[in-house]
């Protein structure tokens, strides 16, 4: 059973045509921190990456959580919060 707290690992293929299977643990983001970090507001900070501030809120309290790509999303924005902000720029 997978709590909240766990990853899932996903299977994935190393290189073309490998039969070695990797495993990509799926990293979990303290989801009120991200913005806290950035200096913005929950509004500010679901505006400026394109989420809904409704499922900001629901992500921050508990009640849902992000999906696997948006927890990858959220790491990198953590982690390099310019490098989402770039991508989002050339975006238009």
């Amino acid at each position: 059973m997978i709590t909240k707290k766990q990853s899932r690992p996903q299977e994935i293929k190393t290189g073309k045509g490998s039969k070695k299977r990797g495993v990509v643990r799926i990293p979990d983001v303290d989801v009120r921190k991200v913005p806290l970090k950035m200096g913005l507001s929950q509004t500010q900070f679901a505006t400026k990456f394109g989420f809904p501030t409704a499922t900001l809120r629901n992500w921050e309290q508990g009640r849902v959580r992000p999906d696997a790509p948006t927890r990858v999303l959220l790491a990198v924005i953590d982690k390099h919060p310019q490098s989402g902000e770039d991508v989002l720029a050339n975006a238009i």
